[in-house]
C-alpha cells in the first residue's frame, strides 16, 4: 500500500470524524452519494461518475481513473414535524380524557441546517485491478421539538398523587398516568378514599416529559473497495468492507421509562456510539458502447449495542444497520445523452429496532413486576413499524461539450410506515417520497472539475394514530427536504 494511499485512508477517517451527517432521505438512506450521482436522483449502479461510486457499487470504482473527490452539502429537512389532533377520547362520567394523548396543535422541529462532507479516493493497481476509500454518511432520524414536550400528556407531573380523579389527576387504562391541559373541575366520589400518603406516582419528576424531545441518528460509513477487470476490460467485480459508526442520543421521552425493561436506559443519557462492519458486493459490465448494466448488495452490518438506550431499542440496544440491494442500467441513445435507472431496495424490516410493530396494546408494561418480552427494550420490544423499502431513481446526463454537463432526475421511494403507526413516529418523520434534482459539472482543466447539484423534495404528509398509544387520537407526519452540494474532483 503506498503512502499516498495511506495518507488518504487517514484523512478519511479524521474527516469522517467532524462529520455532521445529515441527508436528503429514503428513509434514513441517502438520496445518493457524491455530487454528480446526486444530481441525477441518485443514479450510480451502472454509471460510476466519481470515487464516492463504492458506495452504491463498488465494482464502479474500476472505472473512475484514479483521483480524489471531496463535496460538501448544505442540507435543510425543514418544515419537518407533526400535528396532533384535538379528537382524543372524553371520559363523560369525569370530563377527563380517556388516556393518554398528544397535546393538539401544529409543531416543527428546529435544528434545521447540517453541513455533511464526503470524500473518495481510488488508485490503479496494474492493468486490472483499483483499491480506494469512500467516506460517507447517512442522516435523516433527526428531530428537536422545543416548544412542547411530546409527551406531556403521558405522564403525572412531578409530586402529584395517582389514584383517584379529586386527587388532581387520574389514573389512565395499563397504569399511563396524565395530567391532561387545563383539565375540567374532576368529579370527586365521596366513597372513594383519598390515596395513601407518600404514594407519588412520579417522584422527582422521573415520569415527566421535558423539552428538548426527539433522537439523533447519524452514521458514517468507510469502504475500502478492491476491484477486478475481465472480459476485456469491460466488466468488474468489486468487493469492498464496510466499517460504520454511529452515534444516537434521545431526549424527553421520559413517560416510556414506565414501558420498559430498563427505565434509567431510555432517555436523556447523551450521546451513545457503536461500531460495527459488513460487506459490499457488486458487479459492473459494459454490454455495448451505448448499454451498461450493475448490481451490488451491501450485507447487514452488525452494530455494537447502544448500551445507554438498552431500553429503549428492542434486543437491548441492538440497532443494525440495514441490508441495501441496487440494480441499474445506463444507456447513451447517442453520444452526448445519457439515461440512467435504478432499483433499490433497503431492508428496514430486517431491524427489529424500527421494524417491530408498536400498534399492539402495551398496558401491561406500565404495570409494576416483571415486564413482558414486547416491552420496550426486550427481546420482542416495540419499535417504530417502519417496512422494507422500495425505491425507484430515474436520471439524465447532456454533454454539452467536452467541458460542461448538465443533469437531472427524479426518484419514488415506498411509504415507510403504514398510518396506524404514524404518532409514534413523531420522533422520526421520515415521509419524503419524491426527490427532484438538478445539477451542472463543469471540467475547469484537464484534472479539475467542479459540480453542484441541487434536489428538492416536496412536502409529504403521512395522516394517522396509534390506537395502542394514543386511543382514536388522529395527526399527521410531514417533512420537506433541500440539498445543496458542492464537489472538487481531481484526476490525477
Amino acid at each position: 500500500m503506498g503512502a499516498r494511499f495511506r495518507g488518504v485512508l487517514v484523512a478519511s477517517v479524521v474527516l469522517g470524524g467532524v462529520s455532521t451527517l445529515a441527508s436528503a432521505t429514503n428513509g434514513y438512506f441517502s438520496h445518493g452519494w457524491g455530487a454528480r450521482s446526486k444530481a441525477m436522483a441518485g443514479v450510480a449502479t451502472a454509471l460510476p461518475q466519481d470515487t464516492l461510486a463504492a458506495a452504491t457499487n463498488p465494482a464502479g470504482m474500476a472505472f473512475v481513473g484514479e483521483g480524489i473527490d471531496i463535496g460538501v452539502a448544505f442540507f435543510h429537512p425543514s418544515p419537518r414535524g407533526y400535528e396532533a389532533n384535538p379528537d382524543f377520547a372524553v371520559d363523560p362520567a369525569t370530563g377527563f380524557p380517556a388516556g393518554p394523548f398528544v397535546t393538539p396543535g401544529d409543531y416543527d422541529s428546529d435544528a434545521d441546517w447540517f453541513l455533511i462532507p464526503s470524500f473518495g479516493y481510488n488508485r490503479p493497481l496494474g492493468e486490472r485491478a483499483t483499491i480506494g476509500v469512500s467516506v460517507f454518511g447517512n442522516g435523516g432520524m433527526n428531530t428537536r421539538y422545543r416548544d412542547r414536550a411530546v409527551w406531556e400528556n403521558f405522564a403525572a407531573a412531578p409530586d402529584q398523587l395517582a389514584g383517584v380523579p379529586g386527587a388532581g389527576e387520574i389514573a389512565s387504562p395499563g397504569g399511563l398516568l396524565f395530567l391532561p391541559t387545563n383539565p375540567p373541575q374532576p368529579v370527586t366520589d365521596p366513597s372513594v378514599p383519598p390515596p395513601p400518603t407518600g404514594n407519588n406516582a412520579n417522584p422527582g419528576g422521573y415520569f415527566t416529559a421535558t423539552t428538548p424531545t426527539g433522537v439523533s441518528l447519524e452514521q458514517l460509513f468507510i469502504e475500502i473497495p478492491y476491484t477486478y477487470r475481465f472480459a476485456g476490460g469491460r466488466q468488474a467485480l468489486g468487493i469492498a468492507p464496510v466499517f460504520a459508526i454511529q452515534r444516537f442520543e434521545a431526549e424527553g421521552l421520559e413517560p416510556f421509562r414506565g414501558a420498559s425493561v430498563a427505565p434509567d436506559r431510555v432517555t436523556n443519557n447523551g450521546e451513545e456510539w457503536s461500531y460495527g462492519a459488513g460487506l459490499h458486493l457488486g458487479w459492473y459490465g459494459q454490454v455495448s458502447e451505448r448499454l451498461a448494466l450493475g448490481a451490488s448488495y451491501r450485507t447487514r452490518i452488525y452494530m455494537t449495542d447502544l448500551d445507554d438506550y438498552e431500553g429503549l431499542f428492542a434486543g437491548g440496544g441492538e440497532f443494525d444497520i440495514p441490508a441495501m440491494l441496487n440494480l441499474g442500467l445506463s444507456y447513451r441513445p447517442w453520444r452526448d445523452l445519457t439515461l440512467a435507472f435504478d432499483y433499490q431496495r433497503i431492508f428496514y424490516g430486517d431491524i427489529d429496532a424500527i421494524a417491530n410493530s408498536n400498534a399492539r396494546d402495551i398496558s401491561a408494561c406500565f404495570a409494576p413486576g416483571a415486564k413482558p418480552s414486547y416491552c420496550l427494550g426486550g427481546d420482542n420490544g416495540v419499535g417504530f413499524g417502519w417496512e422494507t423499502m422500495d425505491v425507484f431513481k430515474f436520471g439524465v446526463r447532456y454533454d454539452v461539450d467536452e467541458r460542461l454537463s448538465l443533469m437531472g432526475g427524479v426518484s419514488y421511494n415506498s411509504d415507510f410506515t403504514d398510518g396506524s403507526m404514524a404518532l409514534f413516529n413523531i420522533l422520526t418523520p421520515a415521509t419524503v417520497r419524491w426527490h427532484l434534482t438538478l445539477g451542472a459539472s463543469y471540467r475547469a482543466s484537464d484534472r479539475d472539475r467542479f459540480t453542484l447539484a441541487l434536489s428538492y423534495m416536496p412536502e409529504e404528509r403521512l395522516d394517522g394514530a396509534n390506537p395502542s398509544i394514543t386511543q382514536d387520537q388522529t395527526g399527521s407526519l410531514y417533512m420537506q427536504q433541500l440539498d445543496i452540494e458542492i464537489a472538487w474532483s481531481r484526476r490525477f
